[in-house]
């Protein structure tokens, strides 16, 4: 049964979590990428700071936290080499496609690293729009709202050998030691008042059993929150029992036949901001649409969505 799969699934995390943290030199997530290999390298998320680009804010950047790890403490990396790439999504029919070739941007040798609660090495990455756009050679003028900036890490080890996100395993880029090495950035116009009226959040989930999202069973549902302090809270129904008690185990959350759910919510007159938060993505199972009064899709999230704010694309509100 899928409820005991998830049982063990979870009991499992938090067993590889734990022994992590205690440093043990067996059976941690370290081990299992490195066991039978050469020392490779992984470069573990810790936070990504900011993954929205606002066209026309000088400040707007990707930043992320990393964390650098090897046989060695991540003694075995010399550098990190970041790579961007634009993205053209806002092709006009007939237009012209302004996306560009993968280029070199930044290369970080050790010695800027710092070292992280776990003893491991660290370091907190930051680029601007304008200097992305300088980089490639792309003007502000042919990038709009929905357009990406893909930026790929690259760790280089003493030896010369090169490790990214083509050497990833399933373990490498679980829930805990996320380690994609490659980051979606998205143009995003400047946030403004919600439109007022109907919303709609079209929802998916991929195995058939509803949502869990921050709990194995069930857990929160998507917030928006208004400028008033109102909080309106929505996700697919879970049907386990075990979810009793958190939001997809009540009577508030929205019915489906498992793969498939459809919430919709007011936003008044006269509010001026909604903040959109996901709770996580527990399995890999969950995608979502926002959808405004007006139609258009202003957010399309996928499978392993990180917990935190939801970008929302202004420009089609």
């Amino acid at each position: 049964m899928k409820i005991i799969n998830k049982l063990l699934l979870a009991t499992t995390t938090a067993l590889a979590v734990f022994t992590f943290n205690s440093c043990e030199e067996s059976n941690t997530v370290v081990d299992e990428v490195f066991d039978n290999t050469t020392s490779g390298a992984v470069v573990r998320t810790v936070r990504i700071i900011s993954d929205e680009l606002p066209i026309g804010q000088s400040d707007s950047n990707f930043s992320v936290e990393v964390e650098v790890q090897t046989k060695e403490n991540g003694s075995l990396v010399q550098s990190l080499e970041v790579y961007i790439t634009f993205n053209d999504n806002t092709i006009a029919e007939g237009g012209t496609d302004y996306s560009s070739s993968e280029e070199l941007v930044s290369t970080i040798p050790s010695s800027e690293f710092y070292t992280g609660e776990f003893g491991l090495p660290r370091y907190t990455y930051e680029i601007t729009l304008p200097e992305m756009l300088s980089a490639l050679g792309v003007s502000e003028a042919n990038v709009d709202g929905s357009d990406t900036f893909a930026i790929r890490f690259v760790a280089v080890m003493v030896d010369g050998r090169r490790f990214s996100n083509g050497d990833n395993s399933d373990t490498s880029t679980g829930s805990f030691f996320r380690s994609p090495f490659l980051y979606s950035s998205t143009v995003v116009c400047p946030p403004k008042a919600p439109s007022p009226g109907t919303w709609t959040i079209e929802m998916q989930d991929s195995y058939g059993d509803g949502w869990q999202t921050n709990d194995g069973n069930g857990g929160d549902g998507i917030t928006i929150t208004l400028n008033d302090g109102t909080v309106i809270e929505v996700g697919m129904c879970s049907p386990y029992t075990a979810a009793a008690g958190t939001f997809l185990g009540s009577g508030d959350c929205s019915p489906n036949d498992g793969f498939t759910g459809t919430a919709t919510f007011e936003i008044p007159a006269g509010t001026t901001s909604a903040d959109f938060n996901f709770p996580g993505d527990q399995y890999g199972e969950i995608s979502f649409q926002i959808i405004t009064p007006f139609g258009n899709t202003v957010a399309d999230v996928g499978p392993n969505a990180p917990a935190g704010p939801i970008t929302i694309d202004f420009c089609k509100d």
